[in-house]
């Protein structure tokens, strides 16, 4: 859906064509998993080479799996990587300012890309299951909607490589907290045993349509994390032993 966006800058990192070792290999991108701080940044030049961003200008958010959204600026540029970051409890950002690269990090959980075309405003949020259940995402919008008077029928809106329904299996603790948030949650669940299983990609699309977004400004990726540890770092695969995938997405200067 971005792709004819003269404007945005955009892409979600795999787990190849970087230098990191071990449990890290190879293109690890978060700086505070225990891996070498210079092949971190190694692997920051080689992305940001490909894609064509300056990875001086990423912005991290304090990720904790909650629904906040931080309005990143000019002044946070470099914070996570090269800079201590004061951007903390935050698993979404947003910009109206061109070269601000907002980042933000995975390892199974749903990454949501926001354009609003006619604003020009970017977002990006960390949609873990308890994100989900927060409903980040619709968060997200409100947000863009209350800084820039964002509108739905303008914003686009990309849903990540994350897990699939069969690898997202839960207890009956957590399904019952979906239970709470979504009246509809059954429509993306299957029971086998004690165990649930959630299509979290379509249940975060059909929140989206229920919130107005029309349905052709929502694209979800068919890539599941775990299913392609070759492609992917996965923490149902691998547990924390492993790197970090991360997203990017940039707003051009005209």
């Amino acid at each position: 859906l971005f792709d004819n966006l003269n404007f945005v800058r955009h892409c979600f990192s795999t787990r190849v064509g970087g230098v990191s070792k071990g449990p890290f290999e190879s293109l690890n991108l978060g700086a505070t998993r225990g891996d070498d701080i210079n092949n971190v940044l190694t692997n920051y030049k080689l992305l940001s080479k490909a894609v064509g961003f300056n990875y001086n200008n990423v912005v991290f958010s304090g990720q904790v799996h909650g629904k906040e959204i931080y309005h990143a600026t000019e002044k946070d540029k470099g914070k996570g990587l090269f800079i201590e970051s004061d951007i903390k409890n935050i698993d979404g950002l947003m910009t109206g300012t061109p070269d601000i690269v907002l980042t933000t990090f995975y390892a199974d959980c749903t990454p949501l890309f926001f354009v609003d075309t006619a604003k020009k405003i970017i977002a990006i949020s960390h949609s873990g299951w308890k994100g989900t259940v927060l409903k980040i995402g619709s968060h997200t919008l409100d947000e863009m909607q209350a800084k820039y008077n964002s509108e739905l029928k303008d914003t686009l809106i990309g849903i990540g490589p994350s897990l699939c329904q069969e690898c997202f299996e839960v207890d009956p603790p957590v399904y019952h907290e979906f239970e709470s948030a979504f009246d509809n949650i059954n429509l993306f669940t299957a029971k086998r045993g004690e165990k649930y299983y959630i299509d979290l990609k379509l249940l975060i699309k059909q929140m989206f349509l229920d919130k107005g977004v029309p349905e052709n400004n929502i694209e979800v990726s068919g890539y599941c994390t775990k299913c392609m540890p070759n492609l992917f770092y996965s923490h149902r695969y691998s547990g924390q032993d492993r790197g970090s995938l991360a997203g990017f997405i940039e707003l051009l200067a005209d």
